[in-house]
């Protein structure tokens, strides 16, 4: 199997087999025009070539069918090695394997490689504050959370840590950790990668910088938790065009030597990569860039995250000596590894970070952010080794520690730096910090409205249905776009309930017929109906949800879904794109599939005007929902989100009467538990701050946080309570 990156067919067939035929007439097009060579060459994204032996063709082909997926063979597997293409009925290429395993023809290149310096980083001023306020405006440094929002890190249900932690979500993690993904069951296996590269070492010796990029990879496995064993590497390389200047050719010479000793006096190898020689336009060369990536396995109660967890702890730096070349000791080193894993796994520290590029300063001010908490530098410790580069070196947080001389300073409740009466506050730091990228990747906007009230409904009474089931189906339709079926259904099924997935297929009007009429049969059968998450119909053009809103108006689909709600007591229940898709089609707030217009409530573009993707607090505002039962009003429950679209808007007449209703059924909520229109807890811009609603009797529940992502050892560095427990209680709803 391979995918359809850079070089296209050629390369996405071409390394399947030795010998193959490929018949460019038979692939498939997004546009008209494309001769044999662009057809050939050119890249090609979201597209599989996967090699499959002859019997099982027709098979695979009925797969892809059932997943609404195109599937079409362009190519055969041939005794002969050659590379054969036909374009129109005629050969455009043919080449033997031999040839193109050999590049075509042997090159010798003579690089000259020089000795070069090793840079140290200078920032600028001489007090604290100055030297700090230098160091948070690099863009090395400064914050990349507006970015990182952008991207749905939640999705799969097995994000072990956030990409900014603490209570505030503003320690940034140094390791991405997932959890293995399994369908159905629940594992505490978990994959951990992270990267290493500093621009400046690399730029002033590439061997260096591309040594200490794979230190720096592997140091932040062991800094978030991980053994030193089973680490494996791959890099991402990027160097100017050496044409055939042996002085040009020194760059990328002297980093594959770097990464290769590191590798070597490590024992860990690269499994993979990625190069690239051509980083020149006219004049202008890019950096001599090599970025490590090391990857491994764990478990997730041994995951450690680096915002310090509370004040009065100690704070000290571990390291190992340099060798005469300027270089880790790899013995010591790898020692170091087995101490700091050994003090995360007993518990004797609780958070831990390798210093980057900048020092021990950046990490303890990135550290304090996460939660809040100030620092308070030991007097012994050096300010120009706190605020050089300390690679190889790791900050611990520790209840207490007998070697003052590793003690570098102490956790404090003030929230700022200090250093001899030199002091600089968290806020400040904090500023400039975010607002450094502001302008590029929003993150901090005013929110438009006034501060909204908290709404509280308690419910006296719930609707029941007349006939109990002991095990309910639900029903869970897959629309194109629709990432998170496999989550809704694992926690539709550890509640107790019976998923059934449905994919709705629209490669054809056949398709569409025949997946209406096998939708329409699991309905009448299926006491639930819950709608996934994702982008539908890439959620272009004219906002989100519109094919699956099409489909619910289909004669036969709305007939099944009013019998399903007006005389079966079912439900329902849409979450992000199908809370989208539940209020276009009037079903929440109005409980039945009607033609909305401009006076009906909608769910409209964030006010940021991006994707969120982070945690959010949310309030129970009514329990009135058969989905809510099993809580209380006023109970706060930490909830995933990740949506572009989830600002719900109405007219006031219109929320007084779902307030009076008990109608709003959860509001984003601040650190106290109330309602806010504050950017930081209210991601959308929400009227009245409101994240949920539900259909005048509650059967019918629509909400943008993703509650179906929940699971053990999950979001480890946002603490709170994230389960609100509407599975339960909509299997409760038919068998108590």
């Amino acid at each position: 199997c391979n995918d359809f990156g850079a070089g296209g067919v050629s390369v996405a067939v071409g390394e399947l087999a030795d010998g193959l035929y490929v018949d460019l007439d038979t692939v498939t097009k997004k546009y008209d025009g494309l001769d044999g060579t662009e057809l050939a060459i050119s890249e090609s994204q979201e597209r599989m070539a996967c090699a499959v032996a002859d019997g099982d063709v027709e098979e695979l082909m009925g797969y892809a069918a059932e997943e609404n997926l195109e599937a079409t063979v362009i190519a055969e597997v041939t005794a002969e090695p050659r590379m054969r293409m036909a374009w129109n009925g005629v050969a455009i290429v043919d080449l033997s394997r031999e040839f193109l395993n050999s590049n075509g023809a042997p090159k010798h290149q003579v690089a000259h490689v020089c000795a070069r310096s090793v840079w140290q980083p200078s920032w600028a001023g001489t007090t604290l504050a100055e030297r700090m306020t230098s160091l948070v405006t690099d863009l090395n440094v400064a914050s990349n959370k507006g970015l990182s929002e952008r991207f749905d890190s939640t999705i799969g249900a097995g994000t072990v840590l956030m990409p900014f932690g603490g209570k505030n979500q503003l320690t940034p993690i140094q390791a991405m950790v997932q959890k293995i993904s399994v369908e159905k069951k629940a594992t505490d296996d978990c994959s951990l990668m992270a990267f290493g590269y500093n621009p400046f070492i690399t730029e002033k010796s590439p061997y260096h910088g591309a040594y200490l990029a794979v230190v720096e990879s592997v140091c932040k496995l062991i800094a978030s938790g991980a053994d030193f064993k089973d680490v494996y590497l791959t890099f991402q390389e990027y160097f100017k065009h050496p044409g055939k200047d042996g002085k040009r050719w020194s760059q990328p010479l002297s980093a594959l030597l770097g990464a290769f000793k590191a590798q070597m006096e490590l024992g860990i190898g690269a499994i993979g990569g990625k190069d690239s020689m051509s980083g020149t336009f006219e004049n202008i060369d890019v950096p001599p860039t090599l970025v490590s990536f090391a990857v491994t396995t764990s478990k997730t109660d041994r995951i450690v995250s680096p915002e310090f967890k509370k004040a009065g702890n100690k704070v000290i730096f571990l390291s190992c000596p340099y060798d005469e070349n300027n270089l880790p000791k790899t013995d010591s080193l790898i020692a170091l590894f087995d101490k700091v894993a050994d003090l995360l796994k007993s518990g004797k520290a609780v958070s831990c970070y390798t210093p980057g590029m900048g020092g021990i300063a950046e990490a303890v001010m990135k550290m304090c952010f996460g939660n809040g908490l100030g620092f308070s530098y030991s007097e012994k410790a050096d300010m120009n080794k706190i605020f050089g580069y300390s690679y190889a070196g790791f900050i611990l947080e520790v209840a207490d520690w007998d070697n003052g001389d590793e003690i570098i300073g102490t956790v404090t409740e003030k929230c700022d730096i200090s250093y001899l009466g030199d002091t600089v506050s968290l806020d400040s730091l904090l500023k400039i910090y975010e607002d450094k990228l502001e302008s590029v990747f929003t993150c901090n906007i005013k929110n438009t409205g006034s501060k909204p009230e908290n709404v509280s409904y308690t419910a006296t009474e719930r609707t029941a249905p007349s006939i109990k089931v002991a095990k309910p189906r639900v029903l869970i339709p897959v629309f194109p776009g629709t990432n998170c079926e496999y989550d809704s259904a694992k926690a539709v099924a550890n509640a107790g309930a019976e998923p059934i997935i449905t994919v709705i297929n629209n490669l054809s009007a056949d398709g569409i017929a025949r997946s209406i009429e096998c939708f329409a049969k699991e309905l009448k059968n299926s006491q639930i109906v819950f709608i996934p998450g994702g982008f539908s119909g890439g959620d272009e053009p004219d906002g989100s949800g519109k094919f699956i809103t099409a489909f619910f108006r289909n004669p036969e689909i709305k007939e099944g879904v009013t019998e399903l709600l007006e005389h079966r007591d079912g439900l329902m229940c849409g979450i992000c794109n199908g809370f989208q898709a539940l209020i276009k089609l009037g079903l929440v707030p109005y409980g039945k599939i009607i033609d909305t217009d401009e006076n009906c409530p909608t769910l409209t573009f964030n006010t940021i005007a991006r994707h969120q993707s982070r945690i959010v607090r949310t309030r129970i505002a009514s329990n009135k929902s058969p989905w809510l039962s099993e809580m209380n009003v006023g109970d706060i429950v930490n909830v995933p989100i990740s949506h572009g679209e989830g600002r719900f808007l109405a007219n006031d007449e219109t929320i007084r009467s779902l307030i009076e209703n008990g109608q709003i059924a959860t509001q984003y909520v601040d650190s106290n538990g109330n309602a806010s229109n504050d950017i930081r807890f209210n991601p959308n811009d929400s009227a009245y701050a409101i994240e949920g609603i539900t259909s005048p009797d509650g059967r019918v529940f629509g909400k943008m946080g993703h509650s179906e992502r929940i699971g053990a050892g999950l979001y480890k560095n946002v603490p709170g309570n994230y389960n609100i427990h509407m599975f339960e209680s909509a299997v409760k709803y038919f068998n108590k």
